[in-house]
């Protein structure tokens, strides 16, 4: 991954996450939620808060774990990837529960549930490789699992790009449910698949900063 790419992947990570503790914890909880959602926001905070900030957590160390600087010290790594995982972990659980609560019926519930339980598999595989000494495969399966966790980014992409089109948000939702993790699910797997062929890359080569 090129230093260029690396960091504004960084800024998108640190921009939405700023964002997120700006909407839900610094201005009046739900008062930044789309209108049609306030009344599951108040019949549910504490579910939607805790999910938001284990996202913000995970938004905000997840890209140092590929850090080289931070690989090349085994305890930092080890720490980052506790606090890491320790999110993904929250994040997913409550992202489950809040998937059966979603708005857009059926269609988007469906989207954002499996997004929530391929999140929390992918953690749980980077963790079982890295327990049996398969480096190779732990690398793999964190890169997926951050793939996913950069849906907390697409997804307010994609709901930018539809509102700024005039598009009416019953219309839009339930798709983005599915948009916000799918490509990413397909670029990871593309990325992952066009490194070589049956030998990991070192540490150093895996962002060049």
């Amino acid at each position: 991954m090129k230093k260029s790419i690396f960091w504004l992947l960084v800024a998108a990570c640190v921009g939405v996450a700023g964002y997120a503790l700006y909407a839900y914890f610094v201005v009046e909880p739900g008062s930044t939620v789309h209108p049609v959602m306030r009344r599951t926001f108040e019949a549910h905070r504490f579910a939607i808060l805790t999910h938001v900030f284990a996202s913000v957590v995970a938004l905000l160390v997840g890209p140092w774990q590929f850090l080289p600087a931070a690989r090349r010290h085994p305890l930092v790594h080890r720490r980052l990837g506790y606090a890491y995982f320790s999110a993904v972990f929250v994040g997913g659980g409550s992202g489950l529960y809040m998937a059966t609560i979603a708005y857009g019926g059926f269609v988007a519930r469906l989207g954002f549930g499996l997004l929530a339980v391929t999140w929390l598999l992918t953690a749980a595989m980077a963790l079982g490789a890295v327990k049996r000494k398969d480096y190779a495969a732990h690398e793999r399966w964190a890169i997926r699992c951050f793939g996913l966790t950069f849906a907390a980014v697409t997804l307010r992409i994609y709901l930018g790009t539809f509102f700024a089109a005039g598009m009416n948000f019953d219309d839009f939702y339930p798709a983005v449910a599915w948009l916000c993790w799918v490509p990413n699910v397909l670029f990871v797997e593309w990325f992952i698949l066009r490194r070589p062929v049956g030998a990991a890359q070192p540490p150093e080569n895996l962002v060049g900063v």
